[in-house]
């Protein structure tokens, strides 16, 4: 069955609790990109604009079922985390929407929601496209918050919302779980694709190397976890603000940065930080390309609305992948 976006109807009693009773809701419009959660963008009768963020199975598309919130890598979804997230963020002094009403009782809505603060500055991927100064200056500031978010220390590592609960996560450490999930994707893209199954050993050999190359570390700073430029996006005075953090974890540097230069491709130069780990960032590279493999072609299965785009990102990571095996030419 079709899924279908909620309605002003649906939104209204939500906005009321989160902007006030005396601006009522003229309209509502679904924004592009949400995999996860539903994210809809709220317009008030006096021109006032806000975003609901919306967590329930009719908006997953990944129709993953319950996530196991002690896996650190486990697919940052629902309210408990975002609302996590955000308080940290906030502690660590760096900017993301601000939270402007936060909601688990699903009186008002049949899903767990929250509505921010609505930032009209674009994407920091178009306003690169579009000024390339105006988008340099934005990644020097976001280089200095992914600088912050290095220097706070965590206890442990995993998400930000079971670490800060007292929670244990089930990983014994940031390396291991990488191998372990990069040995899943392969598993999983081999029945979906022949060029990965015709490699499948070759790519757990290499794997399995370039884990053994890493030394042992216990030290975790904040990461986003899949930051690329479309989950940065701008205020009204250009300074960045990370969106789509339910993920934020206590994890290695080095994973982040394994997805900033995938993600960031020419613009990662201005990101770079000193002193990581090199052995750490080729296998976190590789597991990444792996991940961005097996994930969308999995999606794929499924209804989501715009499967082009989707395919066009597990065809070029794949091709990325076999380049990173040894005797490829």
């Amino acid at each position: 069955m079709p899924r279908t976006a909620l309605t002003r109807d649906d939104l209204a009693p939500l906005a009321r609790a989160a902007l006030g009773r005396h601006r009522p809701l003229r309209s509502v419009t679904r924004l592009r990109g949400g995999s996860k959660k539903g994210v809809y963008r709220l317009t008030c009768d006096d021109g006032l604009t806000a975003v609901a963020y919306v967590w329930s199975a009719d908006e997953d598309y990944w129709d993953a079922g319950p996530t196991d919130p002690l896996d650190p890598l486990s697919p940052g979804t629902g309210l408990g985390l975002f609302t996590a997230a955000h308080d940290r963020l906030a502690a660590a002094g760096v900017r993301t929407p601000r939270l402007l009403h936060a909601d688990g009782t699903r009186t008002r809505l049949a899903a767990d929601a929250a509505v921010v603060e609505d930032l009209r500055g674009g994407s920091l991927e178009e306003i690169l496209r579009r000024d390339p100064a105006a988008g340099r200056a934005a990644l020097e500031r976001l280089a200095a918050q992914l600088g912050r978010l290095r220097e706070v220390r965590g206890p442990g590592l995993g998400k930000v919302a079971v670490v800060d609960g007292g929670g244990v996560p089930d990983a014994p450490s940031c390396e291991r779980r990488v191998t372990d999930g990069a040995l899943r994707s392969i598993a999983e893209a081999a029945v979906r694709d022949e060029r990965i199954a015709a490699v499948r050993d070759g790519l757990e050999d290499r794997v399995r190397e370039l884990a053994a190359a890493v030394r042992p570390r216990a030290r975790y700073g904040l990461v986003h976890g899949e930051l690329g430029p479309d989950h940065v996006l701008l205020d009204a005075e250009g300074h960045p603000a990370l969106i789509d953090i339910e993920g934020l974890m206590y994890f290695d540097a080095e994973w982040e940065h394994a997805f900033l230069r995938i993600r960031f491709g020419s613009h990662y130069d201005v990101l770079r930080a000193p002193g990581l780990d090199e052995d750490r960032l080729r296998l976190y590279r590789l597991a990444t390309h792996l991940s961005l493999v097996s994930g969308p072609l999995r999606l794929l299965e499924g209804d989501f609305p715009h499967p082009e785009g989707m395919r066009a990102i597990a065809e070029h990571h794949l091709r990325q992948t076999l380049s990173l095996l040894p005797d490829a030419s």
